[in-house]
């Protein structure tokens, strides 16, 4: 099959011809028919955050079950599935208290006397990237690292899920349970972002503010839901949020990863607001927080994919978009073949683009 791989940090990928294994015992194997290009491949592309190499990279993307291996029970060849990279167990102890996100159990890796899942044509290891490797015509995975759908959904859509919106909506859904009439900030109109902006429509908040410094980000952020953007390099933002929002919003939403971001989510919250961190920031960055600003009560929670509950979560955003309240269409800036994948982590770079979306044939 056809995979773009990386083989040295911040150097282009390279289409290549790359084996795959047969599924083992609990694996999956998808045929890929959609993947994001989403900013946190970028971070590792560039060397940002470090990942053994050589490695496929990509994370956000749907597909259809080619394959089962032994004792599979939950998908069958035929499914339309959306993968999700933080696989989990389902019996450890974040996995029963209904946070599977978190799950670390090596159980749902290949025994390390295995064959690896993937090769190159000269018999080279390649390193499973976040579980999934998904910028390959095909993937094979864990059976708790996918999830069943409705065959109705467009798997270029559904790809979005497996990240960007499980990240954004799960932050408003899951980590800050936004009620009708509060108010919500979310910084950064990426991906995640939108998709936070677009879920705090949903669940009914009285104000969505939405900033960001790109215009263009900005008027997306508005079709999406956001009743007032904001460009963060205005002088005195934080005065005029605080103004805005008749003292601070009750809930920040942090969706770029940096420091100064997070650093301001905090400081445009209400006494009593909840400000969820769920940018990457960068290993030795650090968030200076003034100490007495915590007895005013505000919260301050990092999240990984919106602690989303897999099973359950992902088929109801499904229903959301075919129902027409989910809107998924406005984040895609473009559909493009796999070849073309480093021309869309350039777009990332610049900072300007939304999400461009490998379609696979």
């Amino acid at each position: 099959m056809k995979a773009a791989v990386l083989r040295q940090p911040g150097t282009s990928l390279t289409i290549e011809d790359v084996r795959i294994d047969a599924p083992g015992p609990r694996e999956v194997l998808i045929r890929t028919a959609a993947c994001g290009v989403c900013r946190s491949d970028l971070h590792f592309v560039d060397g940002a955050f470090p990942h053994p190499l050589p490695t496929v990279p990509g994370h956000e993307a749907a597909g259809v079950v080619e394959a089962v291996g032994e004792g599979v029970t939950s998908v069958r060849p035929g499914d339309h599935v959306i993968t999700f990279f933080t696989v989990f167990c389902g019996s450890c102890e974040f996995c029963i208290s209904g946070r599977p996100s978190l799950c670390i159990n090596p159980s749902t890796r290949r025994p390390a006397d295995a064959s690896p899942r993937l090769t190159l044509d000269d018999g080279t290891p390649l390193a499973p990237f976040l579980n999934l490797s998904a910028f390959a015509e095909q993937m094979l995975v864990h059976e708790n690292a996918c999830v069943a759908i409705d065959k109705a959904m467009p798997l270029d859509r559904a790809a979005l899920l497996g990240c960007a919106v499980i990240t954004g909506a799960g932050a408003i859904f899951n980590d800050s349970k936004v009620k009708p009439g509060e108010r919500v900030a979310v910084i950064g109109a990426g991906g995640i972002g939108l998709a936070a902006i677009n879920a705090a429509r949903i669940a009914g908040a009285g104000m969505i503010l939405a900033i960001d410094p790109v215009a263009e980000k900005r008027d997306l952020a508005r079709k999406l839901g956001a009743t007032h953007v904001m460009d963060p390099g205005e002088d005195n933002a934080v005065k005029s949020v605080l103004k805005l929002t008749d003292g601070g919003v009750h809930y920040a939403i942090e969706a770029v990863g940096r420091p100064q971001t997070a650093e301001l989510a905090w400081a445009i919250l209400r006494r009593g607001g909840t400000a969820t961190i769920l940018g990457m920031i960068a290993p030795g960055n650090n968030v200076s927080i003034p100490g007495p600003t915590f007895l005013t009560g505000k919260k301050l929670q990092g999240s990984l994919l919106g602690s989303t509950q897999f099973p359950i979560d992902l088929p109801r955003l499904v229903r959301m978009y075919l129902d027409g309240l989910l809107d998924l269409d406005t984040m895609v800036a473009e559909t493009i073949a796999l070849d073309q994948v480093n021309d869309a982590l350039d777009k990332l770079r610049k900072g300007d683009s939304v999400r461009s979306v490998i379609r696979f044939r």
